[in-house]
């Protein structure tokens, strides 16, 4: 099985649109659950649904693929399985290194669906010297003075950061300058990197905030004017609920 040093999927070079490669992943979980089932064909509709989106998207995106469907049977499964993988790289070994092991880094160490997806946890490394050998997930945990040589010897090309955000630029920086061109940052801060790495960010405060947002909004419209509702002037008087600009609510950080 080939490394993911060697090889590159060829998403970009078919161009293949960003969207359509974001949505990828949900295809597959959807086909690989129907696999699981030993269900042999599905249908636009039925997929789409299973995938969360509407079935005019999901046969373009399967367009780009070169997968067009038969009418009246739909899509076979296990093809669709075995394209989606292969375009998305998860045909082959994809050897990962986690930076930061504390109890978020522990957790993805310790996550199954990785290895189930073509991504090995080659390595976990963090900079408390009093981690250094202590197995998490059956793996033992390198010093940072170190990761250079394990990106080397391990030929890793992705990098996951978990570390505090103070930490997380110093650390993004040594692993492009040890040869790795694909990052997912947990930490809650916007890393700088050059061109040709690509950086993928999770932050669980961001999403929190965007769903107290709407939730905010949503018990906004179940409570009628003149039924207890603030008047317009002066829900806009309560600095509590603006943002720096003063008309915008805060659930957002820059």
């Amino acid at each position: 099985m080939a490394t993911g040093r060697t090889h590159r999927p060829a998403t970009r070079s078919r161009g293949i649109p960003e969207a359509t490669v974001a949505r990828l992943p949900l295809y597959l979980r959807a086909l690989t659950a129907l696999s699981e089932r030993s269900v042999p064909t599905v249908s636009s509709e039925e997929l789409a649904a299973a995938a969360g989106v509407n079935s005019a998207k999901l046969r373009k995106d399967f367009s780009y693929l070169g997968s067009y469907g038969t009418r009246g049977v739909g899509y076979d499964v296990e093809y669709l399985v075995y394209q989606i993988s292969r375009e998305l790289g998860l045909t082959q070994d994809w050897p990962v290194v986690i930076v930061g092991i504390g109890n978020l880094g522990a957790a993805l160490a310790n996550y199954g669906g990785f290895a189930s997806r073509g991504f090995r946890v080659a390595a976990l490394i963090d900079a408390d010297p009093a981690m250094a050998g202590k197995p998490v997930a059956g793996i033992p945990v390198q010093h940072t003075d170190d990761l250079e040589k394990i990106i080397k010897t391990n030929g890793v090309s992705i990098g996951v950061i978990a570390t505090p955000a103070g930490a997380a630029q110093q650390v993004c920086d040594r692993l492009v300058a040890a040869g790795v061109t694909s990052i997912l940052n947990f930490a809650p801060t916007v890393l700088s990197v050059p061109d040709g790495v690509d950086v993928r960010k999770v932050d669980l405060s961001i999403e929190l905030q965007i769903l107290a947002f709407h939730e905010q909004r949503k018990a906004g419209e179940e409570t009628a004017p003149g039924e207890g509702a603030l008047p317009a002037a002066t829900a806009r008087d309560d600095s509590a609920d603006q943002g720096p600009d003063g008309d915008v609510p805060a659930v957002m950080p820059a």
